[in-house]
């Protein structure tokens, strides 16, 4: 902990004024192996590791929700070898990470469609979230097969399932019936990877959020580039549309 310490001083952050909630596109996984002539599912497994060790950080920091981008609905267009793998991979990651998970108080959240997934998945995802659902140090949120304007989509229609009546139906009616309802939206939402742009991702979510985009591969993203973007998140005046006192 002492070297987490030393770099909050060196950069200046604020403990008191940290972020509660950070989203993370985690885009470059393949660009980074093609870079080292590898295989791209090379990629995805160090940007596994990276997830774990952003995660730790995040606890080390006092964040309280970690939201990834981990498949979205758009992503069944990739080839088939490297879905399957993607898939597959998941898997392995439940089954091998769940133990720790539950050590160190996270609570794990799965949210998108998940309907279009196997059997096998489904009952992965259940067990996970049944056996964190009591943690609170952190909420990882783990979204699959997601999109931002299906969610959007998805939170009319259990509006008006639960008879709401939809000539009436509010802003906070949608934000209540979001697959995110129970939290509050990300302060921060950062794009590794170099594009410009949030690809379908909490699009209700993150209207007021704090964007960073930066080149970084996810792979090499590691706690100084974090501790960069609390310290320009905390330099920024976050006025709402209004003005500043």
């Amino acid at each position: 902990m002492a070297k987490i310490d030393d770099l909050i001083a060196q950069y200046g952050i604020d403990t008191d004024r940290m972020p509660e909630h950070i989203a993370i596109i985690m885009d470059g996984n393949g660009r980074w192996a093609k870079k080292r002539l590898m295989p791209r599912n090379l990629g995805h497994k160090q940007g596994q590791k990276q997830l774990k060790k952003t995660l730790i950080d995040c606890v080390q920091l006092g964040v309280k929700v970690l939201s990834v981008y981990v498949f979205s609905t758009e992503n069944w267009r990739r080839p088939e070898e490297e879905v399957s793998f993607l898939l597959k991979f998941l898997k392995s990651s439940i089954q091998e990470e769940i133990d720790e998970l539950v050590q160190e108080g996270v609570r794990l959240k799965f949210l998108g469609d998940l309907s279009e997934f196997d059997t096998p998945l489904l009952d992965m995802i259940q067990t996970a979230e049944r056996m964190t659902a009591k943690n609170d140090t952190i909420q990882l949120n783990i979204m699959l097969n997601y999109g931002g304007r299906r969610e959007i989509l998805d939170a009319v229609k259990a509006f008006a399932h639960n008879g709401g009546d939809a000539t009436k139906i509010s802003e906070d009616d949608i934000s209540q019936n979001v697959y995110t309802k129970q939290i509050s939206d990300p302060d921060i939402l950062i794009r590794t990877g170099g594009d410009i742009r949030i690809s379908n991702f909490m699009l209700w979510q993150c209207a007021y959020s704090e964007l960073f985009f930066l080149k970084t591969f996810w792979p090499d993203f590691g706690l100084e580039t974090l501790l960069q973007v609390i310290q320009e998140f905390q330099s920024r005046d976050r006025r709402y549309g209004g003005l500043s006192e």
